[in-house]
């Protein structure tokens, strides 16, 4: 029997540099940063300035109305991510079978901030005080069952909680249901919305976070001497998954191929990675081995790299030892659209097969100062004509969970 084979055939972005593909890659090969002032709330010496916002996000142009007040921010991130991935994928509904279609939709804090009120309400106003609809914001898999209702799909409805990782994993089990034949359309990414008081106090208190003075748009500095942290961001990316033969039977522009993936683990500690990069190797060796294809095939890294001192200089560690003095391009997308938790690694995936689709690998933004310990060949300030036909897009969650993505061009 031929493997199946996974097509990535729709994009849909709600991120801080653009709302729908066309403003995502535009922002992405122009080079324009969605960091900017923390607005959300304010907090008397609170260090940390800069966070990526979806600026002019209306939930009510992408949700009925009746169900805006069922759900929290994440998951109308996720529910408008969805719809927009449908509609850049085209009739991808004809013809389906509603049980061979699938909905796996990650998040990593969910409804936090919803949670934290109601927690409010009950010491000051007593338990009957507090809202049922709260069950929404507790629930993780909301965004994905949601979706699920709206298209009709009746296969499975899953969402992966494993952090910045998150939605890795949930374009891996997207995947694997078309390749096993379970299901012939995944709608598969992540969504969160952690911008609120509770979790950046605490990432803050963590020294996780950048507190860079000055410009905000700049303050995430991947792979910089300079960088001091990463910068918090919300939003939401879901990609269409289709089994490659339907996709080419009904004519589907097809941004890339999802190839391989590989999953692994630091065992090492829970908010640092191991410096010698061994888990973070392992995840991209597999998922290689797993495409049936060498190092030597890729032309492109999408790195994890969210700008701290010990993260990106483990992930580089990991790169020369997989790639030796044949290193290929590389660029962190973070620079720009911040650190999306839960939904950081569909956008990076999403990212990863434009530039394979398009020719045009995205620039790391705002390095300032090289660091001697990173000396490799980094897509900077501007994008980058290149005909990829493989590339990797990493994602590295704290307790040491690693995912590593590849794309083929087809």
């Amino acid at each position: 029997m031929t493997p199946r084979r996974v097509a990535i055939t729709g994009i849909g972005p709600v991120t801080p540099i653009g709302t729908g593909v066309k403003a995502f890659e535009e922002s992405l090969w122009e080079g324009r940063s969605g960091i900017g002032p923390l607005t959300r709330f304010t907090l008397d010496g609170f260090p940390v300035r800069a966070a990526g916002e979806v600026n002019g996000f209306r939930a009510e142009d992408h949700l009925d109305r009746r169900k805006l007040g069922r759900l929290e921010r994440f998951a109308h991130f996720g529910v408008a991510a969805a719809r927009l991935a449908v509609r850049d994928a085209g009739p991808v509904e004809s013809g389906l079978d509603p049980l061979r279609a699938g909905v796996v939709i990650a998040t990593a804090y969910a409804g936090m901030e919803r949670i934290a009120a109601e927690g409010l309400v009950l010491r000051e106003r007593g338990w009957r005080a507090t809202a049922p609809t709260t069950s929404m914001a507790m629930m993780p898999t909301v965004a994905a069952a949601m979706v699920s209702m709206e298209y009709g799909f009746m296969g499975a409805v899953e969402c992966p909680a494993t952090g910045c990782a998150a939605s890795g994993h949930a374009l891996s089990r997207g995947a694997d249901l078309i390749r096993e034949g379970s299901a012939d359309v995944v709608l598969a990414g992540g969504c969160d919305a952690p911008l609120n008081a509770n979790a950046l106090a605490i990432f803050a208190t963590a020294r996780v976070l950048s507190t860079r003075d000055g410009d905000p748009s700049r303050a995430c500095r991947p792979f910089d001497a300079g960088r001091d942290g990463i910068v918090m961001s919300e939003g939401a990316t879901v990609l269409v998954l289709e089994e490659l033969g339907r996709a080419r039977a009904r004519g589907a522009r097809i941004y890339a191929e999802l190839a391989g993936h590989g999953h692994t683990a630091d065992a090492y500690n829970l908010s640092r990675p191991r410096p010698d990069g061994r888990g973070a190797l392992a995840a991209m060796t597999l998922a290689l081995a797993r495409a049936g294809r060498p190092p030597g095939d890729v032309g492109y890294v999408n790195a994890h790299a969210a700008g701290t001192r010990a993260g990106d200089a483990a992930e580089v560690s990991a790169l020369r030892q997989l790639f030796g003095d044949d290193l290929p391009p590389v660029s962190s997308t973070k620079s720009g659209h911040g650190h999306l938790m839960g939904a950081t690694a569909a956008t990076e995936a999403a990212a990863t097969a434009l530039a394979l689709h398009r020719g045009v690998l995205p620039p790391t933004l705002h390095r300032e100062r090289t660091d001697p310990d990173i000396d490799i060949d980094i897509v900077a300030d501007h994008a980058r004509e290149a005909d990829v036909d493989l590339a990797l897009s990493n994602s590295f969650a704290l307790g040491g969970v690693n995912c590593s993505l590849a794309l083929a061009k087809v």
